[in-house]
């Protein structure tokens, strides 16, 4: 039987308990203006042409250099943003009951995120960062403006929610997921703080998921980096850890762990997966470019190709709506492969209708892929 025909299977047998997941999300939250680089306009509106790959945006730039430029960005849509609101909001597709702590606005929740707070019983932090995001079909540049994010802290986040409601929404979780390391300056002291004053008053549930995504790492330095993965390494003794990476943010871990560069093939994905895992000590890391995923766990490591689109609707929040497909997939009991499969397939979904897709868009995808 292959993987798509297993995980339909799979689907069919677990998906109607979905209702009684429960996951919390956090911790970050955007406006995203969705824009296109102009390259040719002709008339007002839409009648332009966008530029079409980041290397000819990047071109059009240099050519600036010693002189000046002016790059229309031409507004296409206003929509919430942020790894954690995306990811949640997709969770909430599929049918999980989903709560969410972040930064969606203070002292008023923002106008783009009061139908997902009343959704999520959302509890705001701070307010949101703002993010223009220039897609091309190759992939996106963001442009993010995020000092807001300086108020996100373990004090604050108690001092928004209370700490007995804290604990509580810990507590009933089956899923944890923490996203968005890398913009969050204090999210490694309010992950210690989580393992050292929350995690150990609650009662022990071993088969609980935190789901971690740094969300592009480049930007801070190795000696984070090695500090943020010894922490997540820790929630092991709490529950089950994945990690999630994208291939760039693997590649730049591997690197860190001391490993040898490895050409790109299913393969050497595999093996990348795995000893990243080894090195970390974690139950699943998850690795996925745009064409496939392939994760490692205890019992081995799964490929799965992905759905590619050519023309994709919107690509932001792509591999949110993974990292949503593959922890609803987990915390059904789908095996990796086919949560894997799960994974990008709701990814695919979503970037061919910019719709994030229950479980039955799913299955019916995965059936007609």
């Amino acid at each position: 039987m292959d993987t798509f025909q297993q995980t339909i299977n799979e689907l069919k047998q677990h998906s109607a308990a979905v209702g009684s997941k429960k996951a919390l999300v956090g911790i970050d939250g955007f406006v995203d203006k969705i824009v296109h680089p102009v390259d040719q306009r002709t008339g007002p509106g839409d009648q332009f042409s966008a530029i079409p790959t980041i290397a000819e945006f990047g071109a059009r730039i240099s050519s600036a250099a010693g002189k000046s430029a002016n790059i229309e960005l031409a507004p296409v849509v206003e929509k919430l943003g942020g790894n954690g609101p995306i990811m949640a909001h997709a969770q909430c597709a599929h049918g999980v009951q989903v709560r969410y702590i972040g930064a969606l606005g203070k002292p008023a929740i923002h106008p783009v995120f009061e139908t997902f707070a009343a959704e999520t019983d959302a509890v705001s932090i701070t307010e949101p960062g703002i993010t223009h995001a220039a897609e091309f079909t190759d992939g996106k540049i963001m442009f993010g403006s995020m000092a807001c994010f300086d108020a996100i802290n373990y004090a604050s986040i108690v001092d928004a929610m209370g700490a007995e409601a804290l604990a509580q929404a810990f507590g009933e979780a089956d899923a944890i997921s923490m996203v968005n390391w890398t913009m969050i300056p204090y999210l490694s002291e309010v992950f210690t703080d989580f393992l050292e004053k929350l995690l150990p008053t609650l009662p022990a549930n071993p088969e609980r998921l935190f789901f971690f995504d740094l969300a592009d790492p480049e930007k801070r330095s190795r000696e984070d980096l090695r500090e943020v993965l010894a922490i997540i390494g820790k929630f092991e003794a709490f529950g089950q850890v994945i990690l999630g990476l994208n291939y760039r943010e693997a590649e730049q871990i591997d690197t860190l762990l001391g490993f040898e560069q490895l050409d790109k093939n299913p393969d050497n994905l595999q093996t990348m997966a795995a000893r990243i895992r080894e090195a970390l000590q974690v139950n699943t890391v998850v690795v996925h470019p745009v064409e496939c995923a392939v994760c490692a766990t205890a019992s081995g490591t799964d490929y799965v190709s992905g759905p590619l689109c050519a023309k994709p609707k919107i690509t932001t929040g792509a591999g949110d709506h993974f990292n949503s497909g593959f922890v609803t997939g987990r915390l059904l009991g789908l095996t990796p492969a086919a949560a894997l499969t799960v994974a990008v397939a709701t990814s695919g979904y979503y970037v061919r209708t910019a719709v994030s897709p229950s479980l039955n868009e799913i299955t019916e995808f995965i059936a007609s892929w």
